[in-house]
């Protein structure tokens, strides 16, 4: 499976890229492209954000069309973007048109990479027996979604689909940056939930053995 590292890219200009890429998977009939990349900082209001999501943010803002809140976006972050064909005849018939399997798999590749660093996290996206709502900043049940060490969030994930194939993906919180996430509330919680991998394990994380571990895992896996 092909990857492609855009380094640090306009958000705007990556989702230009990404529906570029749907299109050529869709056209050339491929398994998929793995995209990673980072931002600068925005936030991106997904097709579930609420009135109040975002109250004094001072960047920019777009709306697109993955699902989720309001999510924030900047340079301490690595962002991944799998392009997948979920009809691809390489992939097994039961995972054809599986985006809730989709899901899992990248949240499991995080989850994994995460143990390299002795970490122990689990994925709430999918995790229906275990999920159980918080409240959000307004007091309504609000469902724990994507990657959470001892409650607290370390990546969102929020993905769309085209002609069945996937696009958006998930934001790890590499580094500590103490105005990330500010004058908005991160998928509807308190901004005291984000967490980034820097403070757990009391250390910076290697971005290039980070990019090598995932990039492995997802074309193996994805």
């Amino acid at each position: 499976m092909e990857i492609q590292d855009w380094g640090l890219i306009d958000y705007f200009e990556s989702n230009k890229r990404q529906l570029e890429l749907v299109e050529r998977v869709h056209a050339e009939n491929v398994p998929g492209i793995i995209v990673f990349c980072t931002h600068p900082e925005i936030v991106t209001l997904g097709r579930s954000t609420e009135e109040g999501d975002v109250f004094s943010w001072d960047g920019p803002i777009a709306e697109i069309s993955r699902g989720g809140r309001a999510t924030y976006h900047g340079p301490s972050q690595l962002v991944i973007y799998p392009i997948i064909n979920l009809k691809h005849a390489s992939r097994p018939a039961h995972e054809q048109q599986n985006v809730a399997g989709h899901l899992r798999k990248l949240e499991n590749g995080i989850i994994e990479w995460l143990k390299t660093l002795d970490v122990k996290a689990e994925g709430k996206t999918l995790d229906l027996e275990n999920r159980k709502p918080q409240q959000d900043y307004k007091g309504h049940a609000v469902e724990e979604t994507g990657v959470w060490v001892d409650g607290h969030k370390v990546a969102s994930l929020g993905i769309a689909v085209k002609k069945w194939i996937t696009y958006h993906g998930a934001a790890i919180n590499l580094f500590s940056d103490k105005t990330a996430f500010r004058g908005m509330y991160p998928c509807g919680f308190s901004q005291s939930v984000m967490t980034d991998v820097e403070t757990l394990i009391q250390n910076k994380p290697d971005i290039v053995k980070a990019k090598s571990y995932l990039q492995d895992y997802f074309q193996a896996n994805l």
